[in-house]
Formats: structure tokens, C-alpha cells, sequence
């Protein structure tokens, strides 16, 4: 087995933790002239930031003279916000490091561990991802059954995943926009299984990892089981702040960042390909792996799908030779995660990852201690589907159409901006008793997670539900009525509801 840890970069700076800038902090926050008491106002808004994910806890605020020159106003008013935001819970002060934001006491809830349920008939807004069709289904049965025979003589051990497979991914991602060849490729049981390897093999527990906040929660659990230090950025309605991005990587230096630019997971925005090419800059100056989740990449609705994240990288300062551009060579340290599961169908478990071959040698190597290989039978699967794509895929972007346009019709008075693809609506119910309802409606025949299950620190997005729209039109008018219906007969406001947990 070869050494598990060759691709840490030499001479990583450990940073104790970020500094908000005051001119950031500034932009974020309303005009102080006019209000009445305004130190009031802007701790109040403070607060509402640090609850929405918008201003990250464990982070420095800016220094009181510097944030009062940013505001055009007072050090008193500054040194006032600070008192209350202390006082209410918000921030707190560790002497000669300044004032760091916080979360209240209370709002922290207890037990996070989150098992699955047991079955039962709820109709089921928990999980965003789709059935697949029976008639393809059993069509690529048939096809793939004399294929399943002929590998039947064989051991049966793929690592890397079965080459026919890996061969149609690369193939995939070429046409695409992204030259990749098939050792580039690694087959995986699921985007999950791939983020997973990627983590035991290129970090180490207590290394600091960038997430977008809110964020895909299984991901989180995958990193602090792996007992890493997840350092947020926000990721609002309208999408990220490429300056947080740039400053993080810069001040934090993380071993790696999790991002999910293509109608990300939970809020459905898709990243513009300025700031796609600002995030690999800013990655490659700091030295970070970039690992980028293309799930529901393909899940465009109302825009063209987006060529891959990598597809943007080259070496720095140079160009690439021809040779190296036919090989898809260039992306440095950069990892892209691709699945099924949100375009076909999770019970095949197929994924896969692409990096250098090099890393992909690695990766396989690592995977045989936990599972050997995947199964033939999934894999010829996924090659007679993919091979179909052509032919599942409109008639599948067509009915979450339809499916989104019916969720957006019959929500009760809430907010949302409408993705422009993938699964679901980040909807704001305008009070913070999202854990509460989704309690709640299992009692109405409903099972949802509250916005805090996606948040990297317990406690934020109260205010939020995750409305997947993967089931039929007559199915999410019901669902959305018996929350309405729920939320009428009165909710208490708490985040601290104790039940099964469990998404996809």
C-alpha cells in the first residue's frame, strides 16, 4: 500500500482563525444614519446575519475604530453594538484578540446524532432524489443480462471500476468541455463513498476544511467523522461572496474545500464562471485541494448545464502543451465528484471521481481496505443508462419542471428565489421555527429537515426548509397543505425538536 499522505503540501501555515474585514462587514449591514437608537439596529442586524449563515461564527469581527470609519459613524455607537451583541449572546471578547461571533446559549441543540427512522407512509420531502422509471429500469436489465454472463468467468474485482464504465465517464466528461482520459477516473458506490476515500487519504484530523454554509449534510458528517475543522462561508440567496472565498483561502490556508457550484445543495444557485475562475486562482495561491461536487450538474432547468468547474484550470502562468490538453492534464489539485444518484436513480449507488491519474492510483489503493471494488451488475447498469442519457434526461428535466412550478404555486406565504436547477427550494418561512415544523408534520404525514440540519453550526437557518420537488405535483400540493395546516394549529419556536434524522 502506498504512503497515505503524499500529496500534503509542504510548509502549511496553521492560522488560529479569520478576521472579518470591516469594509465586509460594512456592505452587510444597513446605514446607521437615521436610526433610532442605531447601535440597536445594527446589533439586531448583526445578529440576523450571524443566524442566516451571512457572517460565520468563530470569526474576529472588525476592530471598533476601523468598523465605525466603514459605517460613517461613532466609536461610541460601535462600542455600544459590540455591548449588546456580548450581552444578547452574539459575540463574545477573549482578552488582546478582540470580539468573536457567537451563538446564544440554548440555541445549540442537544444530541446531533441523526439515525435513520423507521419506515412508514409519510410522503417523504426529506430526500431529493428521484425515481427512476421502471420501463428503463428493466430495458437495461435485458440489455446488460448476456454482458452480466460473459464477466461471470471472471474474478470479478474492479478497484478502479469496470474500464468499459470508466471509459464512458471520461468520454462524458470530454464531451463536456473537459479532456479526460480513463485513468483520470475512479468508480465509486456514490458521490459519498468518493468524498469519503478523498478525505482518509489527503487530510488528517484537526485539519481545517472549507465548506459553504448552509451545505449537502451527509458531507458534513463524512468530515467530522474524519475529526476535521470546518471553516464556513456563506452561501446566501443570490450565491457566494468571492471575496469571502479569496480571504478565507488566503488567511486560513485550508487542506481542502468542499464547494458545490452547479445548483448547489441546499440554496439551488449556480456559480458564475467569473467567480469559478477567482475560486481556482485563490486555491491554487494557498495551496488547498479543491474538491468540486457535480451531482446535480446535469439537473439544469432554465439555463444551459454548465461545463465541468475544472474545465476552468490550467497550470499557473502558463498555457498547457497540446499533449497535456488531450490528457486532461492541468487541474492541479483539483477533484471532481459526479454520482447518479440525482439524475437516475441512488439505488444503483454509482459514482465516481475524476483527478490525476496519480492521485486516482492512490485513491484505489485506499479503497480496497473498505470495499474491494463495486458490483459488476451496478456498473453495467450505469453504462447501459448513461449510454441513454441522450434519451432519459429530457423527459426528466421536463417533469421537475413541472414538479417545481406546482411546489411554487401552492406554498403557503413564504419566500424563495427559484433555482435555476437541481432538486429543490431554500425556502425562508420568515420565523425562526423550522425544527419545530418539520417535528411537527410527522404527526401530519410529512417527513422534512429544518435548515439547521444543513448548516455547519448547530443552531443557524432556523428560518429555512429544504422542499425537495422529486415527487409528483398532486404529491407536493398535499405535502405543502398539511404544513400549512400544521403551522396554523400553532408551533412552539425551538430548534431542540429530538427525532430520527435522515437526508439524501
Amino acid at each position: 500500500m502506498a504512503d497515505s499522505q503524499p500529496f500534503r503540501p509542504a510548509g502549511r501555515a496553521d492560522r488560529a482563525g479569520r478576521t472579518l474585514g470591516s469594509r465586509q462587514l460594512a456592505a452587510l449591514l444597513p446605514d446607521p444614519a437615521g436610526m433610532r437608537p442605531a447601535y440597536r439596529h445594527l446589533a439586531q442586524a448583526i445578529s440576523a446575519l450571524i443566524l442566516d449563515g451571512r457572517i460565520a461564527l468563530h470569526v474576529r469581527l472588525p476592530a471598533e475604530r476601523e468598523l465605525a470609519t466603514a459605517l460613517h459613524t461613532s466609536r461610541t455607537t460601535v462600542t455600544a453594538v459590540y455591548d449588546l451583541l456580548r450581552e444578547s449572546g452574539y459575540a463574545h471578547s477573549r482578552q488582546g484578540s478582540g470580539t468573536w461571533t457567537a451563538l446564544p446559549e440554548g440555541r445549540t441543540p442537544h444530541g446531533i446524532s441523526r439515525p435513520l427512522g423507521p419506515q412508514d407512509t409519510a410522503i417523504d420531502l426529506a430526500r431529493a432524489a428521484p425515481g427512476l422509471p421502471e420501463r428503463a429500469l428493466t430495458e437495461a436489465l435485458s440489455e446488460v443480462a448476456p454482458q452480466l454472463g460473459a464477466h461471470a468467468h471472471t474474478p470479478g474485482y474492479h478497484p478502479y471500476g469496470l474500464p468499459e464504465l470508466r471509459a464512458a465517464i471520461a468520454e462524458r466528461f470530454t464531451r463536456r468541455g473537459l479532456a479526460t482520459v480513463p485513468e483520470q477516473i475512479l468508480v465509486t458506490s456514490g458521490a459519498q463513498h468518493a468524498l469519503t476515500l478523498v478525505l482518509g487519504l489527503l487530510c488528517r484530523p484537526g485539519d481545517r476544511i472549507m465548506v459553504e454554509n448552509p451545505t449537502y449534510p451527509n458531507a458534513l458528517d463524512a468530515m467530522r467523522r474524519a475529526r476535521l475543522r470546518t471553516v464556513s462561508v456563506p452561501v446566501t440567496d443570490t450565491g457566494w461572496d468571492i471575496e469571502i472565498i479569496e480571504s478565507t483561502l488566503r488567511q486560513v490556508v485550508p487542506q481542502l474545500a468542499y464547494l458545490i457550484p452547479d445548483f448547489h445543495n441546499p440554496t439551488g444557485c449556480l456559480m458564475p464562471e467569473e467567480e469559478r475562475v477567482r475560486t481556482l486562482r485563490a486555491a491554487q495561491r494557498s495551496g488547498s485541494w479543491l474538491v468540486i461536487d457535480e451531482t446535480l450538474a446535469d439537473l439544469a432547468l432554465d439555463v444551459p448545464a454548465p461545463p465541468p468547474f475544472a474545465s476552468h484550470a490550467a497550470p499557473p502562468g502558463r498555457p498547457l502543451p497540446e499533449r497535456g490538453r488531450e490528457r486532461g492534464e492541468g487541474t492541479g489539485q483539483l477533484i471532481t465528484l459526479g454520482s447518479m444518484s440525482k439524475t437516475h436513480w441512488g439505488g444503483l449507488r454509482i459514482g465516481w471521481l475524476r483527478a490525476s491519474s496519480r492521485l486516482v492510483t492512490e485513491l484505489a489503493g485506499q479503497r480496497v481496505a473498505t470495499d474491494m471494488g463495486g458490483s459488476v451488475l451496478d456498473q453495467l447498469l450505469a453504462l447501459a443508462l448513461l449510454s441513454r442519457a441522450g434519451e432519459l434526461l429530457p423527459p426528466r428535466l421536463e417533469e421537475l419542471r413541472a414538479q417545481r412550478a406546482a411546489l411554487a404555486a401552492h406554498a403557503p406565504s413564504w419566500t424563495w428565489q427559484l433555482p435555476p436547477g437541481g432538486l429543490s427550494l431554500w425556502v425562508d418561512l420568515g420565523v425562526p421555527l423550522a425544527s419545530a415544523l418539520a417535528g411537527r408534520v410527522l404527526d401530519y404525514g410529512v417527513r422534512i429537515e429544518g435548515g439547521a440540519y444543513f448548516a455547519t453550526d448547530p443552531g443557524l437557518f432556523e428560518q429555512r426548509l429544504r422542499i425537495p420537488y422529486t415527487t409528483t405535483p398532486d404529491t407536493l400540493r398535499e405535502a405543502v397543505r398539511r404544513m400549512a395546516v400544521a403551522v396554523a394549529d400553532g408551533l412552539p419556536h425551538s430548534s431542540a425538536t429530538r427525532r430520527p434524522h435522515w437526508v439524501a
